[in-house]
């Protein structure tokens, strides 16, 4: 086990920031702040700490002037579960998982996990399967299946499910010996333009525009942080795809929201229009998708010269698994994390983590990410293309060790989280949501904008 500062400062100095910078950084609290066998607390604590202090460089890069930044372990923790804490107008958020969502045993007695809260992925399991659209009807129809089998069937087909593996398993698959060969994430130049001078602001990326393409947890987690820090990020939706209400509600905070659908010519038109505009975009869509449209890193940095440019993926870019679907609970379990959290726990069949941390910190490292390509943009110009997977930010959270006894520490439920959350009007109505986890001393994190209903503004910038 390392310890968090350690972790700190070759995330910091991994994308060839200066190590002095963190001296301005305190880091309190330590592990196990969730109940688990892994380092869930301080992979948190990290990628919060290394967006906080990008934000203050890009402060400094403004002023001149440093200043303190602070990530308590615990809060950063809970921070991962933000979905779990939100309530509206005192009550409960809308339900977040789809009720056949989850893990089954197959005929061979191994497990998949199938994720069915987007329509077209749940018809699309109940077809493969032949079954009703029920709990127990899924589970038998599953009998008649091997596990990997239905693995691949499923991913033919273009649905979500995957096959539970132990980290042995994962380590010899083709797509965990390509995730082996990366870094945990990348930031390289692909194209040439001008440094550019950021518009004047009392914010760290005040008058920065962000495109926000993401859906679920992990790319809105990015956006959400970059608003935090003062950007005006639009969150450009189809009004065509499904969305998970709660998600919307709690990572829309901040947000400008508008809806363009890309495959017809005048909405893509009108999203180039904002592309030339904008400073950077954030991806979360199938490798190779928004590339389709004419919206790739290339085309953007061909529209934009200096953009940066954010591509999340499940499986990263490299890999036959590249351009497949997937999500945090998926990716957690073909990648041996629910088996060795079984393991640890003594327990039979999958036992997942303690929260979404693969969304949650890929969602802090994709921010830093971005910071880090501005502030290079700035001193250096070019355009940048930064790369963030939730698969390889799980290869990150298994190096930093394993927790004795971690699994015996408290679940915090709502009441035991009180002192994270903060209220807040919305389009929904009363918000309590969770509060963004660090202290900057002299640019606090907040959010201006309230959380909207999808496609609530018109799409251009204010």
């Amino acid at each position: 086990m390392t310890d968090p500062r350690t972790i700190l400062e070759h995330l910091w100095t991994g994308l060839g920031h200066d190590p002095a910078a963190l001296d301005q950084v305190e880091l309190t609290g330590a592990e196990p702040v969730l109940p688990s066998s892994f380092a869930v607390g301080t992979a948190m604590q990290a990628s919060v700490a290394a967006s906080a202090l990008a934000a203050a460089e890009a402060w400094k890069a403004r002023t001149g002037m440093a200043q303190r930044v602070g990530v308590d372990m615990r809060r950063a923790a809970i921070a991962a579960r933000s979905e779990r804490y939100l309530t509206v107008d005192g009550g409960p958020a809308p339900e977040l998982w789809d009720k056949i969502a989850g893990t089954y045993q197959c005929g061979d007695g191994r497990y998949v996990r199938l994720h069915t809260n987007f329509p077209h992925h749940r018809d699309g399991v109940l077809k493969l399967l032949g079954c009703a659209y029920d709990k127990a009807a899924v589970a038998e129809a599953l009998k008649n299946w091997k596990a990997f089998d239905f693995e691949d069937a499923a991913a033919a087909a273009k649905l979500v499910v995957t096959a539970m593996r132990s980290f042995e398993e994962w380590d010899a698959h083709p797509q965990g010996q390509a995730i082996a060969r990366l870094p945990l994430m990348s930031v390289d130049r692909i194209g040439a333009a001008p440094p550019r001078h950021w518009p004047q602001g009392e914010r760290p990326l005040a008058g920065i525009k962000v495109l926000d393409l993401t859906r679920i947890i992990a790319g809105p987690v990015g956006t959400l942080t970059l608003a935090a820090h003062g950007a005006d990020v639009m969150l450009v939706t189809s009004p065509n795809l499904p969305a998970v209400e709660p998600l919307v509600i709690d990572t829309g905070r901040g947000k400008l929201s508008a809806q363009l659908d890309l495959h017809d010519a005048k909405d893509r038109a009108t999203f180039e229009g904002l592309l030339r505009e904008a400073d950077v975009v954030v991806q979360g869509y199938r490798p190779g998708g928004l590339a389709a449209l004419g919206f790739g890193p290339d085309d953007a940095a061909r529209i934009k010269p200096g953009i940066v440019y954010v591509s999340l993926s499940a499986y990263s870019h490299e890999g036959p698994w590249a351009g497949r679907r997937g999500f945090d609970s998926l990716v957690q379990t073909a990648s041996g994390f629910n088996d060795a959290e079984a393991k640890a726990a003594a327990i039979a069949g999958p036992k997942p983590l303690p929260a979404q941390v693969l969304d949650h910190a890929s969602g802090y490292l994709i921010a830093y990410g971005a910071m880090t390509a501005l502030l290079r943009q700035r001193r250096d110009g070019g355009a940048w293309h930064v790369r963030v997977s939730l698969a390889q930010t799980g290869r990150w959270l298994r190096s930093l060790g394993r927790i004795e006894n971690g699994l015996l520490a408290k679940d915090p439920a709502l009441d035991d989280v009180r002192d994270c959350l903060e209220e807040s009007a919305s389009g929904f109505g009363t918000l309590s949501a969770v509060r963004h986890p660090a202290a900057l001393g002299d640019t606090p994190p907040r959010w201006q904008r309230p959380s909207v209903p999808l496609g609530t503004h018109p799409p251009r910038w204010p």
